[in-house]
């Protein structure tokens, strides 16, 4: 199978495709999110890897657009611990390193580790594994990356310091795209939802309450403006159930209720 990610050998969504494929699968790297939704919808790719929230930093609302832009469908998820290692060419101290380049998320996650470290300058950068691999590839010297223990080994760089970010529990949750939509099965417990309603006194009550009637418990939801129809919104939800709830009779419930109702995939929960 091939499998399209956003990134480099290294990156958080390759750490994922091992963990969730294994070493099988071949991969695609691509620059953009948006490269990664069009492979799989023109066929070039089987399967798509997507960040789609972070513990910390919340919901990354571009690729929530893109499934829907594309038609794609969800058939899993994966909860990434997400891991933050300072880095850089083997035989250098941590007190030799003057600056460090990552990702601005991955720095603003480990900035408390480097209050004790004053002189070292933080600089954004594009991810965290383009940084260890330009650090090896050119032997940048007195530069540290933060990244992952993957990305250390591919580009054979030294840890200087492990599990720096603040927040120890941190989680990326990462879905898993495909054209198609797979076939539903008994031990499918989780649906991912986008939901229309017109602004109406009440009408987001109405519709919480009618899915947790239905036995469908909010595990997600994430309001976007309907840029055509000014005042109204969109939320994407996720919702999970146990045993055989009738969740499309919820679904057919809200379309009379007058809302308009796109299943953006069904699946099993990782959580």
């Amino acid at each position: 199978m091939r499998v399209g990610i956003q990134g480099i050998p290294g990156s958080f969504h390759h750490q994922v495709v091992l963990d969730y494929f294994g070493n099988a699968s071949e991969i695609s790297y691509y620059k953009t999110f948006e490269q990664v939704a069009k492979a799989v919808f023109e066929g070039r790719d089987q399967y798509a890897v997507l960040a789609i929230e972070n513990s910390i930093a919340g919901a990354i609302l571009p690729n929530y657009e893109l499934i829907d832009r594309y038609g794609l469908s969800i058939s899993g998820e994966y909860y990434l611990p997400i891991s933050h290692n300072l880095m850089a060419l083997p035989g250098q101290k941590i007190e030799a390193i003057k600056e460090v380049r990552s990702h601005p998320m991955a720095l603003l996650q480990c900035k408390k580790f480097f209050e004790a470290y004053p002189e070292v300058l933080l600089i954004d950068d594009i991810d965290t594994a383009t940084v260890a691999k330009r650090i090896a590839t050119d032997g940048l010297k007195g530069i540290g990356a933060i990244a992952s223990k993957t990305a250390a080994a591919i580009y054979q760089l030294e840890i200087l310091a492990s599990d720096i970010q603040t927040v120890k529990d941190n989680f990326t949750r990462f879905i898993i795209l495909q054209r198609e939509k797979p076939e539903s099965t008994d031990a499918v417990n989780k649906i991912s939802l986008k939901i229309t309603i017109s602004n109406e006194k009440g009408s987001l009550a109405k519709l919480l309450t009618l899915l947790s009637d239905y036995g469908l418990n909010l595990s997600k939801i994430q309001s976007v403006p309907v840029i055509e129809k000014p005042w109204d919104y969109a939320f994407f939800i996720d919702a999970q159930f146990e045993g055989h709830v009738d969740f499309r009779s919820a679904l057919a419930k809200i379309k009379l209720e007058g809302a308009e109702v796109k299943v953006l995939g069904e699946y099993i929960s990782r959580k």
